[in-house]
């Protein structure tokens, strides 16, 4: 079953594939990634939506994002998190939200809890990496799998029907903001003002072995010379969802700003760190 938290539960953060076999990292007890369909998922619950870390004892610690949109077009704001209840976008417990799904990664039991918060509408791949179990997901719930333009090369690995976007996505308060644009490091990521949810799938993370001393967030190991200053400045943010690691909730704004500042000089303790983790994961990466 999986591990639910809810959000602020911890005071702060949430500190919450048909492959054989599994990434190992020379001889690290716990492998970078991990392949197959779990079991055990920890799953952090949020007033619009839900995270998930489908493999908790993997070092990249994969993040997945179920976000409700209500019938009124904005983002949930006071989802109940019981089982069966229903939502719209001011928190009355009423009717469906369109569920959208962010570079999912499957595990057992997925489809229980997502028709919790609705009917999924739709399913995000914001990075060029990050295909995932994005096209077997959305073929089962027959819905396309949506790319902003900056990874629209990627619908040919896309073995779904795929939609690309520029700007707000379609049917949400969601805007895609361009923020690497090169190979293999592209990437969007998705910001709804009203909410102040802002989502990175690459570009920022919280994983340990990818922050720096002293950081809650960080700018992505590969984006660390060149990050998003200029694109995510001005943002009102209330959350942060990443692709690696747990969101953060608490002071989200400040804790943002603090990684954009350090990002060139977090690089010395980072590598200092994990250097070989840095480079084999991005092998495990452009590898799979």
């Amino acid at each position: 079953m999986p591990a639910d938290r809810a959000e602020g539960s911890t005071g702060g953060d949430a500190t919450e594939g048909a492959m054989g076999g599994d990434a190992t990292d020379g001889g690290a007890s716990m492998p970078i990634k991990r392949y197959g369909q779990p079991e055990d998922p920890e799953v952090f619950r949020w007033s619009g939506g839900l995270t998930w870390i489908a493999h908790p004892d993997e070092r990249m610690q994969r993040a997945s994002h179920a976000i409700v949109v209500g019938a009124d077009g904005r983002v949930a704001t006071d989802l109940d998190s019981t089982p069966g209840s229903d939502v719209t976008g001011d928190g009355d417990s009423t009717t469906s939200g369109d569920v959208w799904l962010v570079e999912p990664l499957d595990f057992v039991g997925l489809d229980d809890i997502l028709s919790d918060l609705g009917t999924v509408a739709g399913v995000l791949v914001l990075a060029g990496l990050h295909r995932r179990d994005a096209a077997q997901v959305a073929e089962r719930h027959d819905v396309a799998v949506h790319l902003p333009g900056v990874v629209g090369g990627l619908k040919r690995q896309v073995d779904a029907p795929v939609e690309i976007f520029e700007g707000t996505l379609p049917g949400t308060p969601f805007r895609a903001v361009p923020v690497l644009d090169g190979i293999p490091w592209s990437e969007a990521v998705l910001h709804d003002e009203a909410s102040g949810t802002l989502v990175a799938a690459e570009v920022l993370v919280t994983t340990d072995r990818a922050t720096g001393r002293g950081e809650r967030l960080s700018v992505g190991p590969w984006a660390r010379l060149r990050p998003p200053r200029a694109e995510l400045a001005d943002l009102p943010v209330e959350r942060v969802l990443v692709g690696h690691g747990p969101p953060v909730f608490e002071d989200a704004r400040a804790v943002l700003d603090h990684a954009l500042a350090r990002s060139y000089r977090g690089i010395p303790g980072y590598l200092v760190k994990d250097l070989a983790f840095m480079l084999r994961a991005g092998y495990v990466a452009m590898r799979d």
